[in-house]
Parts: C-alpha cells; sequence; structure tokens
C-alpha cells in the first residue's frame, strides 16, 4: 500500500512540470503567432529593407531604376511568409525566453540563475549584433561581387565607343542583364543574417560550457588547429562562393573563439576564487600549481 502511495506522489510532481510546461509553450506558440501578423502586416516595408544592398549594388553598376520580379503568383506571398516567420521568431524571442526562463528558474540556486541570466541576456545581442553586421558589411560585399560582373556589358561599350574594338564587334553580341527574383534574392540576404547571428553566439556557447565544466580555456587552445579548419569549412558552406565573404566570415568568428577562450579563462578564475575562499583550493597542491602555470 505504501509503495502505491510513493508512485502516486512521485507522480504528482511530474504531472505538474508537464502541465507547466504545456503552458509556457502555449504561450510561447501565441506568441510566436502575434508576431508572425505583426510582421506579416508590415512585410512589404521589412521587404524593400531587406533588398536595400542589392538595390544599391545595382544603382551603383548604373542601373538608376532597379526591378525585381517573381514568377509565380504564389511566390511574393510566400515570401512575405518567410519574412514573417523569422520576424514573428525575433518579436516574440523576449517572451519566449521569459517563458523559458520562469520554467527553469525554480529549479536553480540563486548563484545559478545569476550566473545564467546575463547569458539570456546577451545572447539576443549578439545574433542582432551578428544580423546588423551581415546586413550592413557581408551582403553588400557578396552583391557587388556576383552583380559586379553585370558591369562587362558597359565595359565593352566603351571600348567600342573609344574605336579601339573592330567595327565587326560592335554589330555582335548580347546584352547580358539582371533580372532578380525576389524570393531568390531574399535567400541570400537571410542566410547570411541567420548565419552570422548563429555564429555570433559562440562566446555564450562556449562560455555556458565551460561554466558547467565542459570545456576548458586549455582544451580550446589545444584544438585551436582543428577550429581554425572547422571554421574554414564553415565559412565555405554558409556563405557564397566569393573569398572575400570567407574570409571575413572566417576573420569574425575565429575572433569569437579566442574571445571566447579568454571568457573561459575568466570563468575558471572566478571558480578558482570561489574554491579557494571555500577552503578548497590549496596554493601549496602541485596539480594546482601546475594548473596556475599552464593557465599563465
Amino acid at each position: 500500500m505504501s509503495t502505491t502511495d510513493d508512485i502516486e506522489d512521485s507522480s504528482a510532481p511530474l504531472i505538474e512540470h508537464l502541465t507547466e510546461l504545456r503552458t509556457r509553450l502555449i504561450r510561447s506558440v501565441l506568441a510566436f503567432v502575434v508576431g508572425m501578423v505583426i510582421t506579416f502586416s508590415v512585410g512589404g516595408y521589412i521587404l524593400d529593407f531587406l533588398l536595400v544592398p542589392i538595390e544599391n549594388t545595382m544603382r551603383s553598376l548604373g542601373n538608376p531604376d532597379p526591378v525585381m520580379q517573381y514568377t509565380a503568383p504564389q511566390e511574393y506571398f510566400f515570401t512575405l511568409v518567410r519574412i514573417s516567420m523569422v520576424g514573428g521568431l525575433a518579436l516574440a524571442f523576449p517572451v519566449i525566453a521569459t517563458q523559458l526562463w520562469r520554467f527553469v528558474a525554480p529549479g536553480l540556486y540563486k548563484s545559478e540563475k545569476n550566473a545564467f541570466l546575463p547569458f539570456l541576456i546577451a545572447s539576443p545581442l549578439l545574433f542582432l549584433l551578428g544580423a546588423a553586421f551581415a546586413h550592413y558589411v557581408v551582403v553588400p560585399l557578396a552583391m557587388a561581387f556576383f552583380l559586379g560582373f553585370a558591369d562587362l556589358p558597359s565595359f565593352v561599350s566603351a571600348l567600342m565607343q573609344s574605336g579601339d574594338m573592330d567595327q565587326a564587334v560592335q554589330d555582335t553580341g548580347i546584352d547580358i542583364v539582371f533580372n532578380g527574383k525576389v524570393n531568390e534574392s531574399l535567400d541570400i540576404t537571410l542566410k547570411m543574417i541567420v548565419a552570422f547571428g548563429l555564429c555570433f553566439q559562440l562566446p555564450v556557447l562556449l562560455t555556458l560550457m565551460g561554466k558547467a565544466g565542459l570545456v576548458s580555456s586549455e582544451g580550446l587552445i589545444s584544438v585551436r588547429k582543428y577550429a581554425i579548419v572547422g571554421i574554414l569549412v564553415l565559412a565555405a558552406l554558409v556563405t557564397p562562393p566569393d573569398v572575400i565573404t570567407q574570409i571575413i566570415l572566417f576573420v569574425v568568428v575565429f575572433g569569437l573563439y579566442e574571445i571566447s577562450i579568454w571568457l573561459v579563462k575568466m570563468v575558471e578564475r572566478k571558480r578558482e576564487d570561489r574554491l579557494r575562499e571555500d577552503g578548497y583550493y590549496d596554493d601549496e597542491d602541485p596539480l594546482m600549481k601546475e594548473f596556475d602555470a599552464n593557465d599563465d
């Protein structure tokens, strides 16, 4: 009889946690839907903003009236839907993060709450920083690289007008122009924004892993050469096939990796100071001395 009562008592908290989880998920989904609706209502303006880099590039190449097109009746609508999904997630993130925090916080100690909360705040800020870097720096460079080839006909035309080319060449040839599709052009912008936004989460991820004891600064330093190879592969996969954009992504991500090593070192030093205050850290211990020497 007592065994049955124990089982019923232990299952009650589980049911309560599942009920609370369902409530948090419902609120998060509702916030996401509301964010999608709000974003969709101004989706046209957001699309114009996202296409500014390609617009400026086309104007700089001599097209005073740049035009984008769509070739299917539903293409523009689903383009706005895609923008709405990304924008809805961005608008709903504060609500989602709050619901996540309220679900997790009761099971954390006060020190753990104080350690976790800054990362919850830093994560969206770093994502916005990465997205802004992609939109204002990387995407314009990528567009200039790809659309720069469209400037070749004007170069040839200038040569013909100067008389440096044969008259027969003037009567031949095909003008190659760029007729951009809205969804394909938007693909490049969104992929770059999401890729750089996620890459800027590297310090948050590695620092949290350092706090949890899953990684150490020594370990990150020892695998630096493998990290370089991984970052190069990542740059080749998530960026357009131009060297400039890939180099920019590599430099940025590698810089974030080095910053992460410094942040993990700070975490380790704070942990060491706390252990010393509690009397668990022995400065005379040879292992501790070796750790300090390696850390320096």
